[in-house]
């Protein structure tokens, strides 16, 4: 969603890389698709060399870091390089459903199981804790009677997708 925003012009930017520490993810092959460069490398690799991989960033003049599906504590040293330039989804209404060990699938659980009447997603800065940055934009939906992690998980999509372009665009860093 974001590549596609920022090539149909909604964004004023361009993806510069993808980051994993996950080889399986599924955007590594949709960045491929774009030829998008992507860089994998393993948590342990990341910590341990997180001034170099900091270096990297800004040789490639990165002026905001987006976390989509990158589910690990990023390290304070990026976070401090990038203070305020790197945000993240989450597919619930923060503060509720968040915190370590809250994603994906387990918090739709989480959300169904506390027969919530509305749902959302929100996109926030990241900081040391897990799910605690500013919120910079949130969306609701409802949660209906028959939804389960499945159809809620899929309706919430597209409104994750939404939000993110919205934040993006709200902090236009160049």
């Amino acid at each position: 969603a974001i590549q596609k925003a920022c090539l149909n012009g909604k964004i004023d930017g361009r993806i510069q890389i993808v980051f994993t520490d996950n080889l399986q993810a599924y955007g590594i092959q949709r960045a491929r698709n774009y030829k998008i460069p992507v860089l994998y490398i393993p948590l342990p690799v990341l910590n341990e060399n997180i001034d170099a991989i900091i270096q990297i960033f800004k040789g490639l003049d990165i002026s905001l870091i987006c976390l989509a599906g990158f589910l690990k504590k990023i390290p304070s040293a990026l976070i401090h390089a990038y203070r305020g330039r790197v945000i993240n989804s989450h597919p619930a209404l923060l503060p509720k459903y968040g915190g370590k060990g809250m994603y994906g699938e387990r918090v739709h659980e989480a959300v169904l199981a506390a027969n919530e009447q509305e749902t959302g997603c929100t996109i926030h800065f990241v900081d040391e804790e897990y799910d605690h940055g500013d919120t910079i934009v949130q969306k609701k939906i409802p949660v209906l009677p028959d939804d389960t992690v499945q159809t809620l998980r899929e309706r919430l999509l597209p409104y994750e997708h939404q939000a993110y372009i919205e934040a993006i665009q709200k902090l236009q860093i160049k």
